[in-house]
């Protein structure tokens, strides 16, 4: 059975990051690359993906940058579960730089996202959670498999997810 890198994605506040680190810490080695976390390096100059034409620049140079990471994790025999907010573009810069990933897009409803929003910190305007939320329902990234999150809580999406991730590695 192969090392299949897993991407997950959706707008803020799907569960992403606590479905992927959550899998991971579940495997027996398993590394977890929130893409957030990567783009924060730019500690000086830096812009968010929606902020024009650097911004743009700036997030692919995260994925290129997760990427890079996973194919070194990967060739040291090391799982990967990446999570990040996917538009087309960047889907198919995923499937260019890891040829073979399983991308699953989590979705859930604005009033959800929301609710769950609200039980952590966020680091968005209500604005930019709303614009990204509405971006995501409205120009989805090409994933292989879509997920709608909303009545499934975290033990549920965790194992729905894990099931197509564990289908992806048997099949490859």
């Amino acid at each position: 059975m192969g090392l299949l890198p897993l991407i997950l994605t959706g707008g803020p506040a799907v569960g992403k990051s606590v479905t992927g680190r959550a899998l991971a810490e579940g495997r027996a080695r398993c590394a977890f690359v929130d893409v957030d976390d990567v783009r924060q390096l730019v500690v000086s100059g830096s812009a968010a993906p929606w902020e024009g034409g650097e911004g743009r620049n700036q997030q692919r140079l995260g994925v290129t940058n997760a990427c890079g990471m996973a194919r070194n994790l990967l060739a040291a025999g090391i799982e990967i579960v990446v999570a990040d907010v996917l538009t087309p573009e960047t889907s198919e810069l995923y499937r260019r730089e890891l040829p073979g990933c399983l991308i699953v897009h989590l979705m859930v409803g604005l009033p959800e996202a929301r609710r769950r929003a609200a039980s952590r910190e966020v680091w968005l305007t209500d604005d930019e959670f709303r614009m990204l939320h509405e971006a995501d329902a409205t120009n989805p990234p090409y994933a292989d498999q879509r997920i709608q999150v909303d009545t499934l809580d975290l033990r549920n999406q965790l194992a729905v997810v894990a099931s197509l991730w564990n289908e992806g590695r048997s099949a490859g």
